[in-house]
């Protein structure tokens, strides 16, 4: 513990904003690092309690006490040690997880946690910056060979873990560019794509082979991948849409939010985003944008809209609306449901909550509204109350209603996995083994839509279960 005294003298602090006005010009990340000698007072809140809950809080088992001590005591690169022991990819989850194990720090009883979030990421930046942050080559060859099946964050940390043990890996990704949600789904003023691409050439450096634009199930067959392969790792995450059932819904100017996010990703990369939009172009310049969804991809939509110069956000939330603060003795050290308010909500829009949409109203194929009534919910369950239907003026109605599991056609129905009871691929985190031989799956393909954090943890878990299928023995960590 570097200063017994620190959570009674220093006050939390975390990073900072540009100004909304600023940060609307453009798609760059506007988090503004602490310096190091505040990071240094943060890091030296830590309590090192005797029971760590932010360990239980944080889904890959950061070792967190541990490297708050060590950058109090400004030795960053065993810090980085440390950290990379039990996460991959830090700088995703500095950058994007929602931060549980600040939720379960035992200072968050008063509500002042410690600022773990931005520690771990100032950890792994100066990392970067460093030069400490190379390639792990294993000094051994296995011989076996596997085959990972889409490159978010679970199939990368389970590819990077396998190849880290001496297996040969292949990472096959659909898509023109490896990084799954994390370079399609995520805003780049969340998380800027050349943050993948240095941890991509990383794993390239220690053996990983990656194949772009190859559709497992439709290009190349899963049989094919089973004759060629020793193992074989689902990670193709959860990409079925949750749909809009009202009348209207077929009308052009509703669209997924998926689709919306990824036509912004590919302009800012360069690309003509319309090869890979069948429907289209879609912006929301000089538009009235509802966004249906109250989390994290609702805001996502929020921020890229209010960027690309919407006249109008806003945002419907099925649910009542959260406390503002959480009942402690009932919540900690578990997730809280309190009101949270987003960057992209302050960027400006509106919100609302209890709201079911009823139709979608348009002239001819174009959309002009939307026509909603107001919910009281009673015993868990919702209740339309009546006389209270109302209509928001929209052209562009965005759908970020969560996904109800994994595409089946083609890799899953040629895999002929056994499925789960809510549609996800069957497997336990033991052995992630599906009820094929030498499947595996991991990831939100396996638990249904997630956090990054709990994807790293799955591919981490899930590469342990292969090596260890594999050569009868592991010394790759859980």
């Amino acid at each position: 513990m570097g200063k017994v005294t620190g959570f009674l003298e220093i006050e939390r602090r975390d990073r900072g904003y540009d100004k909304p006005e600023s940060r609307l010009k453009n798609y760059k990340e506007f988090v503004k690092p602490l310096g190091e000698t505040e990071i240094r007072d943060q890091a030296a809140r830590c309590m090192n309690c005797g029971i760590p809950y932010c360990h239980n809080g944080c889904p890959v088992n950061n070792i967190i006490p541990d490297w708050n001590h060590l950058v109090y005591e400004n030795d960053w690169r065993s810090a980085l040690d440390v950290l990379h022991s039990t996460n991959n990819f830090p700088e995703f989850t500095g950058r994007i997880c929602p931060a549980p194990c600040e939720a379960a720090c035992t200072l968050n009883i008063e509500d002042n946690p410690v600022t773990i979030k931005t520690i771990e990421c100032q950890i792994v930046d100066r990392g970067w910056a460093e030069g400490w942050i190379v390639p792990q080559v294993p000094a051994q060859k296995t011989g076996k060979r596997i085959a990972v099946v889409g490159s978010g964050p679970a199939g990368m940390a389970c590819a990077q873990q396998l190849a880290r043990a001496g297996h040969a890996v292949t990472l096959f990704e659909k898509n023109d560019r490896m990084g799954g949600l994390l370079r399609y789904g995520i805003p780049d003023f969340k998380m800027e794509k050349h943050i993948i691409n240095r941890r991509l050439q990383q794993m390239e450096a220690e053996g990983v082979e990656l194949r772009t634009s190859i559709e497992v199930g439709v290009m190349v067959s899963v049989e094919s991948l089973r004759e060629n392969f020793d193992a074989v790792v689902l990670s193709g995450g959860s990409e079925q849409p949750r749909p809009l059932d009202v009348p209207g819904s077929e009308l052009s100017g509703v669209r997924y939010a998926m689709e919306f996010l990824t036509q912004q990703n590919k302009r800012n990369a360069g690309d003509d985003e319309l090869r890979a939009a069948p429907r289209g172009s879609l912006t929301a310049t000089g538009k009235h944008v509802v966004v249906i969804g109250g989390g994290d991809t609702g805001s996502d939509c929020i921020g890229t809209s209010n960027r690309q110069g919407a006249a109008s956000v806003t945002q419907l939330e099925i649910m009542p609306r959260p406390p503002e603060k959480e009942n402690k003795s009932l919540n900690w050290p578990d997730w809280p449901m309190k009101l949270r308010t987003s960057s992209s909500h302050e960027e400006g829009c509106e919100r609302d909550w209890s709201v079911a949409t009823k139709r979608v109203i348009g002239s001819g194929d174009t959309v002009e509204a939307i026509e909603c009534i107001r919910l009281e919910w009673s015993s868990g369950r919702p209740v339309e109350v009546a006389g209270s239907e109302f209509q928001i003026k929209a052209d562009l109605v965005l759908l970020a209603m969560g996904f109800t599991g994994p595409r089946k056609a083609g890799l899953i129905e040629q895999a002929a996995v056994e499925l789960d009871e809510r549609g996800n691929v069957k497997a336990n985190v033991v052995g992630y083994a599906t009820n094929q031989d030498g499947i595996f799956a991991c990831g939100d393909m396996r638990r249904g839509q997630s956090l990054v954090v709990w994807a790293i943890r799955e591919g981490r878990q899930c590469a342990r279960a292969v090596d260890l299928h594999l050569m009868g023995a592991t010394e790759l960590p859980r």
